[in-house]
């Protein structure tokens, strides 16, 4: 796909968003309507026009999301907050429900799960193969998994419980066990007229795995040898003994580097007897690559895992907490150093030692917000006009871990100093400092995507000066006004 249309296929996702997002808008105006005329005790007669249009934009947000693939979906899920997110969800038929919670993030899916009933995951699970299953088994309520594993007949079951044998940055967590296998001892034209019994090929087949009546590996054959030889030649005249084989306990991240050295589409997985047990194909490894970027990315600013933007404050403060304390004590031991020189600062000592902490904690805060908000522009999941929703949840959040660490370290510092005032300050400066923090990590990278820049460049520069400056100010202005 040429860059042209890869950029016409995401402007295309981002006006199927924008289309979906003014649905929902429109329902949740004739809600209101309905609700005011309820309040008021109107007559029924006058609510049912607006009912009936209710009834039929439903309808037509169904009709909008019928078309679009399962990935597509799961791009409008992550781009919604959880009340819209669920409207639409309702909204997708039942029997897509499996494929998408395999498209959306880890945060989403839990999401999407905790709103279906046993009844509606075991419909939405049982149509998935087995390695897909293993990809889906851990987000499952538990009282569904007994009820799951009857569902599935010996051999589904066996590949499921092979694949959750396995840690999940293994290649056996993540083989496809459907695939194509031929004997060496016959012809290509034997082979074509097998081939012809399958409705479809297994996704991604680009060779046919040649195997003995052991069912070990020998080789393999391209689909294109099978075309253009001759009919009447033999599968071990032709094929390829010397292969690129994979066992299942390799790291996946190897393994996928394997497959952008080499150019692999599809690969064997064999045992250590050499016995093929499934293949490893080229989207898994495109989902590993991404998924170790963001990853990379994602502890960069702190986060313990992948967030929905959306989340609720209390989930993103539980993901967050850990390296704002970690910065929290680091920060504090700096301070200390530079007490060290207590009578040679006379007067300002607890100040000078205490105000690195404020601006230090507020620009690791502001940082993790500005994390987020740019990864979600990244991936075409937020614009402008959400920012007062971004702003409020991140506001939210830094007030709460404010009043909390700030706390924390203004009861060290009454101590430390024997000055209760100076705790007070030192909370109520780290609570402003991570406010501000908030209010400038969501708003810089926002307003450099008004500017049409990139919203990672050079927002932590702005972000270090706004905190480091506002810290000092508001620790300083509040100690002089209490404590001078």
């Amino acid at each position: 796909m040429s860059e042209i249309e890869a950029r016409g296929a995401g402007q295309r996702l981002q006006e199927q968003l924008d289309t979906i997002v003014d649905l929902l808008r429109q329902q949740q105006r004739m809600r209101d309507e309905l609700d005011a005329l309820r309040d008021a005790d109107a007559d029924p007669v006058a609510r049912a026009p607006i009912a009936e249009a209710l009834k039929d934009s439903g309808e037509v947000l169904q009709q909008q999301l019928e078309p679009l693939h399962p990935a597509d979906i799961a791009f409008i899920l992550e781009s919604l907050p959880l009340d819209e997110r669920l409207a639409v969800w309702q909204r997708v038929r039942s029997d897509r429900d499996g494929e998408i919670l395999l498209e959306v993030s880890d945060a989403v899916r839990e999401s999407l799960i905790a709103d279906m009933d046993q009844g509606e995951i075991m419909a939405a699970v049982e149509p998935l193969d087995a390695d897909e299953l293993a990809d889906l088994v851990e987000d499952l309520p538990t009282e569904v998994l007994p009820e799951l594993m009857a569902s599935l007949d010996a051999q589904q079951r066996e590949q499921l419980q092979s694949a959750l044998s396995y840690e999940d940055d293994q290649i056996g967590a993540l083989m496809d066990f459907e695939m194509v296998t031929i004997r060496e001892d016959v012809s290509l034209e034997t082979v074509l007229r097998y081939l012809r019994r399958f409705d479809e090929l297994p996704p991604q087949t680009d060779k046919l795995f040649v195997v003995n009546s052991d069912n070990v590996l020998t080789g393999v054959l391209p689909l294109h040898w099978l075309l253009v030889n001759p009919p009447d030649r033999m599968v071990g005249e032709l094929m390829a003994p010397d292969v690129n084989t994979f066992h299942p306990g390799d790291d996946a991240y190897e393994v996928a580097q394997a497959f952008e050295r080499y150019d692999l589409v599809t690969a064997p997985v064999v045992d250590e007897g050499n016995h093929l047990i499934g293949r490893i194909t080229i989207d898994a490894m495109v989902d590993v690559i991404r998924e170790e970027g963001e990853s990379e990315s994602l502890s960069r600013g702190g986060l313990r895992e992948e967030e929905d933007i959306f989340a609720s404050i209390w989930a993103s403060v539980r993901n967050r907490w850990s390296w704002l304390a970690i910065n929290l004590v680091t920060a504090f031991l700096a301070s200390r150093v530079i007490g060290l020189f207590e009578n040679s600062i006379e007067k300002l000592v607890a100040l000078a030692t205490l105000m690195p902490i404020v601006a230090g904690i507020g620009g690791n805060s502001g940082n993790q917000t500005i994390t987020m908000i740019v990864r979600a522009s990244a991936l075409d999941q937020v614009n402008p006009n959400a920012i007062r929703r971004l702003w409020q949840k991140e506001l939210g959040v830094a007030l709460f871990n404010g009043l909390i660490w700030g706390g924390v370290i203004g009861a060290v510092a009454a101590l430390l100093y024997d000055s209760p005032m100076l705790g007070l300050v030192m909370t109520a400066a780290m609570t402003l400092n991570l406010l501000l923090a908030a209010f400038m990590g969501v708003g810089i990278p926002m307003a450099l995507i008004r500017l049409g820049r990139d919203p990672a460049l050079g927002a932590s520069v702005f972000l270090t000066f706004m905190t480091d400056s506002g810290g000092f100010f508001i620790f300083l202005g509040l100690a002089t006004l209490f404590l001078m």
